[in-house]
C-alpha cells in the first residue's frame, strides 16, 4: 500500500503494554440529615466509574451511562473535576490508565434492587476533614505524631524543617488556622509520608496508617479533589440549593453547609445574610416535625434558583 504521494505506508503497530485507557469517575455527591454522602459502588471501595468507549458519544455521555448503569440514579448538571495521569499510582501496572472525574450534586434516594450502589459518609474517607465538633483526641494525637516522625526521618535539618511546615500549614498544627479547602493537599501529604493504605498498596514502607477508609486506584485521591471544589464553591455560588429539598428550615440549610464545609458557621450572621441576599422566601408553612417550637418553612427564590450561576452567598465559617 501507498499513500497519496506515492511513498509506501508503514504498517501500525500497537503495543497493548503502551495502550492508554481513559477511565471516567462520578463524585455524586448528597446532604441527608446534616451528613454529606457520596455514591460509592464495590462495597463502598470505589466512586462510580468506567472506561471511555468507542460507542460513546462524549466524555460525559459516556459517565452517565456508567453512572446509571451501575447505580440507577440519573445525572443532572456534573462539571469535570480534574485529569489524574500519574503513573504508579493505583493497582493497574500494565498500561498507562488516565482518570477523568467529574463532580455532580443530586438529593439522596433509595437505590433500586439490582444495582450495586450505595450512599456512604464521606467523612468515613475523611475522618480528619469534620471540623465541626473538633477532631477526637485520639485522632490528632496520632496524625501529629506520625506526621512528626515522618518529618524527623528526612535526610537533612532543612529537609526536616520543610516537611513539618508543610504539615503544620496543611493540618493547622501549631496554632495555624485550619483551611476547609487543603483537602487534596492533606491527602496527598499523607500519601507521600506513607500513612494511608494507598501509599502502602503503591510500595510506600510504612509500617502504621492513619484512619481513614481507602479506595480503589485513586479514587479517594479524587473524592478529594471533589470536597475540595464543593468547599470553595459553597462560599461564592449557592450550590448548596441543588442538594436541599423544595422546603427546608434555616437551621436544616445551615446545618447542611456546615455539613459540606466541615466547619461551623455563624449562626446569627448566617441567617442575616441569607436575609441580606434575598436568597429564601417564606413559604407559609411550619415544620410539624421540628423538636420544639415549630420553625418556619422556606424555599429558594425563584429568581435566585435561575441566577445562582453568579450569585454569591460568603458563608461566615467559624474561625473559633
Amino acid at each position: 500500500m501507498s499513500d497519496v504521494a506515492g511513498a509506501p505506508r508503514k504498517a501500525l503497530k500497537t503495543n497493548a503494554a503502551n495502550a492508554i485507557t481513559a477511565d471516567l469517575v462520578a463524585v455524586l455527591v448528597a446532604v441527608t440529615d446534616g451528613e454529606p454522602k457520596i455514591m460509592t459502588i464495590a462495597n463502598d471501595g470505589a466512586l462510580p466509574s468506567g472506561p471511555f468507549e468507542f460507542t460513546h458519544r462524549s466524555l460525559q455521555t459516556g459517565l452517565r451511562a456508567w453512572v446509571e448503569a451501575q447505580t440507577g440514579h440519573p445525572l443532572g448538571y456534573v462539571e469535570q473535576l480534574y485529569t489524574f495521569a500519574d503513573r504508579g499510582r493505583g493497582e493497574a501496572k500494565s498500561s498507562h490508565s488516565i482518570s477523568i472525574s467529574y463532580l455532580g450534586l443530586t438529593r439522596e434516594d433509595k437505590v433500586g434492587q439490582g444495582f450495586e450502589a450505595h450512599w456512604s459518609g464521606w467523612y468515613d474517607y475523611f475522618p480528619w476533614e469534620d471540623q465541626r465538633a473538633g477532631l477526637p483526641a485520639s485522632l490528632a494525637k496520632t496524625l501529629t505524631s506520625r506526621l512528626k516522625a515522618w518529618a524527623k526521618s528526612a535526610a537533612t535539618t532543612s529537609l526536616q524543617r520543610e516537611r513539618w511546615q508543610r504539615a503544620a500549614i496543611t493540618f493547622g498544627f501549631d496554632d495555624r488556622e485550619w483551611n476547609e479547602e487543603l483537602v487534596l493537599q492533606r491527602y496527598e501529604l499523607l500519601y507521600e509520608a506513607g500513612l494511608i493504605p494507598e501509599a502502602v498498596r503503591d510500595g510506600a514502607a510504612a509500617t502504621s496508617v492513619v484512619p481513614g477508609r481507602p479506595m480503589k486506584g485513586d479514587h479517594r485521591r479524587i473524592l478529594a479533589t471533589g470536597i475540595a471544589r464543593l468547599r470553595a464553591k459553597i462560599k461564592y455560588r449557592p450550590v448548596v440549593f441543588e442538594l436541599m429539598p423544595a422546603e427546608f428550615t434555616l437551621l436544616q440549610l445551615q446545618r447542611s453547609v456546615e455539613a459540606l464545609a466541615g466547619r461551623l458557621v455563624h449562626k446569627q450572621n448566617f441567617r442575616r445574610l441569607i436575609e441580606q441576599q434575598q436568597l429564601v422566601e417564606e413559604t407559609g408553612a411550619m415544620a410539624t416535625e421540628a423538636v420544639g417550637r415549630p420553625a418556619k418553612l422556606f424555599r429558594f427564590r425563584h429568581g435566585v434558583l435561575a441566577e445562582r450561576a453568579v450569585a454569591g452567598t460568603k458563608l461566615p465559617l467559624s474561625r473559633t
